[in-house]
């Protein structure tokens, strides 16, 4: 063999003995903190400074290390140290000897384990050696005869005075049973009455209420969920005094079949031993007959109306047998610890026997276990809602298979507890029944903290009346808090459940440095949530308090402005309170804030610098809803556009136009913003009127009409004052300009100036009112009179039209009007 295969059959020698080494240490890891705890390891002595470097220069060099391990040799053989060896020659050692000590010790504690197992095989061979020997033994066997034959006739009397208590008690068990349902029945009625009245109270609100959004909708069901799992568990509970007749009843005849059994064993016994079979035998038929009667008290397969957990008759029925069946391995193993010291048994063959009978109770109970899987597999899936996340599919699909995990531990605990693996049997039992414990408490922990919730959210009748929408906030919150609470007993469950299996998580979340800052975190995190929700809730709630306040005293103007600037008050305040919370939880944590903070305000300083723009939008939006510049609704002109303002936003504006347009204008590009809806209008009116008519008569017809309007009961709110004359405001030959003005309501002024105008149309044509009309005249070259322009259209002869004449003087027809009689009236309507 080359050295170079020498060294690779060497490392992967080393390799698979390390492996070995790890998988062995694993497996007795209760064995290692068994000897932990042993006075040995408490007794050792430390070690000083020097000692210790002297140590391990020893175990560095490869010859001392030799030395060293052979001196020990000989000395754990009895022989004398061999004196040092000064040979400067020393062969290289290919193994480390530690490592063979090492994997020394785990072979040896391996093979005393599997010698522990394979001895309840050998071990049997003594039980037949010691029955032989007492069947053969004529006083031996005259003693057993005895002993047993007595033991059966007293344990056979005793059963038949059980049975006949049990006939005799069946008419009170049956009256328990009446008793049990009555009051089932009461309780539904009285459940039905009690949901019945709210229901209809409910649909006629909701008939008066707008349709409920998808999370009050959850909120209802998650309430309603936690309510009937409440009433659940306050109706089992209210079975209990049932439950308990029932089982005392059950346990009386065991009490006359142990009664007659020591009557017996008293006067029907003539040796000690034939006594202490008796009632061995007895007192071991009463202990599995009580642990049956426990479960089948809980269960009670035929009577529902006393069971004290939720699950169908067959499921109760195959419980009840198969518990018949486990529980006869304790008292099998009773009597062999008795008996077997009684009849001078071998202990070991004692032991022997105990382990052949506990694996046949394993075996059962894995056989148990097989048997009722898919019905544990149907109660751990998750439910329908949700089964849509693919996480608690997966967790679904994994439940399935929950029988198999279970088993292995089951037939793990036979072989730990066989093979006498030290502490392992007591680790896996205690960290199993604490993790029981740990889930029962953690299912009634449960209950208890959502029944409190339930309470603390339900506003009352009081508190309603001063504050409306208080209930509908808490129901807001609801399920937020409803997922921290569960998340936070998961939590516990889990850590509780670690430590159980004595995985030191009390100790790393109390006393180590990283545990306490997670708990700090976590802890900093609630607060700050808390403050930050209480701050939210009360700022909003005062800022409806104010629009509420502004509304009910009419101050609509000031309660829309308030409207308006909400939104944005809101975010403010949101990202204020998201930013304080943060940064306060980074901290708590351990994170330095200091740089995030820097790096933050640079950050927003090159933002400023590269959205001056926006920036703009946003300074700009802010004074102009400050200062309440528009409203949502108002009619305001800017940047060139008319139209309603829709939302205001602190960046932007949204107008939409008489023609139906959306307009989105930033406020860094509005200059002027003329607005129709504050204060009033005033509608201004121009008439352009022929210079020979009279200006009063026109006034008066205009200042009638808009009295007659302010009587109407239409328009008697929206017209603030009479026509106002302005008088004359332009006299040419374009005609006379006369100027009024009309105040109205804000955003009435339209409404107004068509009414207007179509009434003073009406009168000033029935008055004769006349206004000026333009007259089209042309221009001939010099010394060519002036003719209107009609003059030269020749006339129409009979055979169709003709060309007209050029040559032809242009005359003023006699039929034409003389410019001083009056024109078409054609009123023109100005703003």
């Amino acid at each position: 063999m080359t050295a170079q295969s020498r060294d690779r059959f060497f490392f992967f020698s080393w390799i698979s003995r390390s492996c070995l080494v790890l998988l062995l240490g694993w497996c007795l890891l209760p064995t290692a903190h068994a000897l932990a705890d042993s006075p040995a390891a408490v007794q050792t002595g430390g070690l000083s400074q020097q000692d210790a470097q002297q140590l391990l220069d020893v175990l560095n060099d490869p010859q001392k290390r030799a030395e060293f391990s052979r001196t020990l040799t000989l000395m754990a053989k009895g022989l004398p140290a061999a004196p040092a060896s000064t040979d400067s020659t020393v062969t290289p050692a290919v193994i480390d000897n530690s490592v063979h000590s090492e994997l020394d010790d785990l072979g040896n504690t391996a093979t005393e384990y599997v010698d522990n197992f394979t001895s309840l095989f050998t071990d049997l061979g003594s039980v037949g050696t010691w029955f032989r020997h007492e069947v053969q033994n004529p006083q031996s066997r005259q003693s057993l005869l005895d002993s047993f034959g007595r033991a059966l006739l007293i344990i056979a009397l005793a059963l038949v005075a059980e049975r006949a208590t049990s006939i005799g008690l069946r008419r009170p068990l049956t009256s328990v049973k009446k008793m049990a349902e009555a009051r089932e029945v009461r309780q539904a009625k009285a459940q039905t009455i009690s949901s019945g009245a709210p229901a209809e109270t409910e649909t006629e609100a909701d008939a008066d209420s707008p349709t409920e959004t998808d999370a009050d909708a959850d909120t209802t069901q998650t309430r309603e969920k936690d309510q009937r799992r409440g009433n659940e568990v306050l109706r089992y509970l209210v079975r209990v005094p049932y439950n308990a007749m029932h089982f005392l009843l059950k346990l009386l005849p065991v009490g006359m079949c142990l009664l007659f059994s020591y009557l017996g064993a008293e006067f029907l016994t003539s040796t000690d031993q034939a006594r202490i079979v008796a009632l061995t035998l007895v007192n071991a038929y009463a202990i599995a007959r009580g642990l049956y009667l426990v479960v089948e008290t809980i269960l009670v397969p035929r009577s529902p109306a006393i069971r004290l957990l939720p699950m169908p008759d067959d499921t109760a029925r195959l419980l009840t047998r198969w518990w018949n069946v486990l529980v006869a391995a304790p008292s099998v193993v009773i009597c062999l610890s008795i008996l077997g010291r009684e009849f001078d048994l071998d202990t070991r063959g004692v032991e022997a026997m105990m382990r052949g009978v506990v694996l046949v109770e394993h075996l059962l109970i894995a056989a148990f276990i097989w048997r009722i899987r898919h019905i544990v597999a149907r109660a751990l899936q998750p439910s329908p809602g949700l089964r849509k996340n693919a996480l608690w599919a997966f967790a679904g699909t994994l439940a399935k298979l929950w029988w198999v995990p279970v088993i292995f531990l089951d037939m793990a605990l036979w072989f730990v507890w066989a093979a006498h693996l030290k502490g392992g049997y007591q680790w896996i039992l205690h960290g199993t029944l604490l993790n029981l414990l740990c889930l029962i408490v953690s299912r009634i922990l449960a209950l208890l903290v959502y029944g409190l919730q339930d309470r603390l959210f339900r506003v009352g009748p009081e508190l309603q009346a001063q504050y409306p929408d208080l209930q509908k906030r808490a129901d807001f919150y609801y399920p937020f808090v409803r997922k921290i609470i569960t998340i936070a007993i998961i939590l516990t469950t889990a850590i509780c459940v670690a430590q159980s299996w004595s995985i030191p998580t009390f100790d790393f979340f109390l006393h180590s440095a990283l545990g306490l800052r997670l708990i700090g975190a976590v802890a900093c995190l609630l607060i700050g949530m808390t403050i930050a929700a209480v701050a939210w809730e009360t700022v909003n709630s005062m800022l409806n308090k104010q629009i509420s306040r502004y509304s009910a005293s009419a101050q609509e103007a000031r309660a829309a402005r308030l409207r308006t600037v909400l939104p944005i008050i809101r975010t403010v305040l949101l990202t204020v309170i998201v930013i304080f919370v943060a940064v306060t939880t980074l901290s708590q944590i351990g994170i330095n804030v200091t740089p995030l903070l820097t790096g933050a305000g640079i950050l927003g300083v090159g933002l400023s610098f590269g959205s001056q723009s926006l920036v703009k939008d946003v300074i700009t939006g802010f004074f102009m809803l400050a200062e309440d510049a528009i409203q949502v609704g108002d009619w305001v002109t800017t940047g060139g556009i008319a139209g309603t303002v829709e939302h205001l936003s602190i960046r932007t504006l949204r107008v939409r136009s008489f023609d139906g347009d959306l307009h989105i204008i930033p406020f860094s590009s509005v200059t002027s913003i003329a607005n129709t809806a504050r204060g009033f209008n005033q509608i201004i009116v121009r008439q352009t009127l022929d210079l020979s008519e009279d200006t009063g008569k026109v006034v008066k017809i205009m200042q009638k009409t808009i009295e007659d309007m302010r009587k109407e009961e239409t328009f008697r709110p929206i017209i603030f004052s009479d026509y106002t004359d302005l008088g004359v405001d332009n006299s040419d030959g374009n005609g006379a300009v006369l100027v009024g003005i009309i105040k109205t309501a804000p955003m009435m002024k339209w409404k107004v100036q068509r009414e207007f105008y179509r009434r003073i149309a009406l009168r000033m044509a029935a008055a004769g009112v006349r206004f000026y009309t333009s007259t089209s005249y042309s221009t001939t070259p010099p010394n060519v009179p002036i003719h209107m322009a009609l003059d030269a259209m020749p006339p129409m002869p009979q055979g169709g039209p003709a060309t007209p004449n050029p040559a032809r003087p242009l005359q003023q027809p006699a039929q034409q009007p003389a410019a001083s009689t009056q024109p078409p009236t054609h009123p023109k309507a100005d703003d």
